[in-house]
């Protein structure tokens, strides 16, 4: 048992710069609390003291703001980072090195018995908000990002964002990225989802529907070019601008994103 404990304790220094010295983590880290009251309920709940148990997760919760059900199967170095507000499913399965962040919820999404919360393999790591609901599986060294809603396995190494949860895909180089803020501006606004460092799904789609048309409109310059050299003019007129109706919300958005890539920019000099 002590082994474990001082596993545990080790493990914190890993994961939390903010952690000094053992004592400090021993008597100041909830979520290291929780995971200990856990052993000792999920050890009486597999021998019949149920009730028993779920006394002592409900005071567990009571002390730590950690609701971890003693049916929960966790593994080793589970850390558990400032922790209020975790939700741990009866059914929940969470292997070695698993991280979590405060407002994590493992939940079911039927009331039938049997498996009905989430399983996280080996390295996973919770972003804090997050919520992975239903008996699916997030695969070993994968990444939940926080406030993300999870209802489909994740495979591992990925990562994943939104609601509902997406995976990203990986970094553009820097000419795609030209090409599509030179296409943006073009159309008559700002790409500012659509940066590299933009983990959302959704802009990265946007993104690649610009990749789509400046392809597109490449292909058309050289077929006008051919034509023409064979004496004909099929793009002698110029395309019109394209104007965008813009409501006052999301200039607003462009207007605050603007504020933050020049905030990003300044403060690398």
């Amino acid at each position: 048992m002590f082994n474990r404990i001082k596993e545990d304790i080790n493990s914190v220094f890993d994961r939390d710069p903010a952690a000094r010295n053992a004592w400090e983590v021993f008597f100041n880290y909830p979520g290291l609390h929780a995971i200990w009251f856990h052993r000792l309920s999920h050890k009486l709940w597999h021998k019949d003291f149920k009730l028993i148990a779920r006394m002592l997760s409900t005071f567990s919760r009571w002390l730590t703001g950690i609701e971890i059900h003693p049916g929960a199967t966790i593994g080793r170095r589970f850390f558990i980072d400032h922790g209020m507000g975790v939700v741990i499913g009866e059914t929940a399965e969470i292997g070695d090195d698993v991280t979590l962040y405060h407002g994590v919820t493992l939940g079911g999404t039927s009331w039938s018995a049997g498996k009905r919360h989430p399983t996280l393999r080996n390295r996973v790591v919770v972003g804090a908000g997050a919520q992975i609901l239903g008996p699916l599986e997030i695969g070993e060294n994968a990444r939940v990002g926080s406030n993300s809603v999870v209802v489909k396995n994740v495979p591992k190494n990925a990562t994943v964002v939104g609601i509902p949860g997406r995976l990203i895909e990986p970094k553009i180089d820097d000419s795609t990225q030209a090409q599509r803020t030179k296409l943006a501006e073009k159309m008559g606004f700002d790409a500012y989802a659509i940066s590299p460092d933009n983990p959302d799904p959704v802009a990265s789609a946007i993104g690649k529907m610009l990749d789509h048309i400046q392809m597109m409109d490449s292909k058309v310059n050289n077929v006008c070019e051919e034509i023409q050299k064979l004496g004909g003019e099929p793009c002698g007129e110029e395309l019109p601008e394209i104007e965008m109706q813009v409501d006052d919300f999301v200039k607003a958005e462009i207007e605050a994103a603007k504020e933050r890539k020049m905030g990003t920019e300044l403060s690398g000099l």
